[in-house]
């Protein structure tokens, strides 16, 4: 039944998020699996930004606090990606 709902531009593009942020479990697991151990590579971390804030702005035009609340740890994610750029600069950073 919910395939056949009347879906507007702003649940595509919340969609699209959610797609980008589900994208970085997959591509984890993937590569993890090739690895055999665990392994994060950094387009996790990228598909998390990306993805998190694309959700976060279909959740500000909804209102909904629960969805807004869920996308708390972007400053993490960030800060991850920040790590990243340090260490490929600075190789010893």
């Amino acid at each position: 039944m919910w395939l056949q709902a009347n879906l507007t531009p702003w649940d595509l593009f919340g969609l699209f998020g959610q797609s980008l942020f589900m994208m970085r479990f997959i591509y984890q697991w993937v590569h993890s699996e090739r690895a055999k151990k665990v392994v994060v590579p950094d387009i996790f971390w990228y598909f998390s930004v990306f993805g998190g804030i694309i959700v976060l702005i279909y959740a500000i035009h909804l209102h909904k606090i629960v969805f807004i609340l869920s996308q708390a740890a972007l400053p993490i994610y960030m800060r991850n990606i920040y790590f990243i750029w340090r260490h490929k600069r600075v190789p010893n950073a």
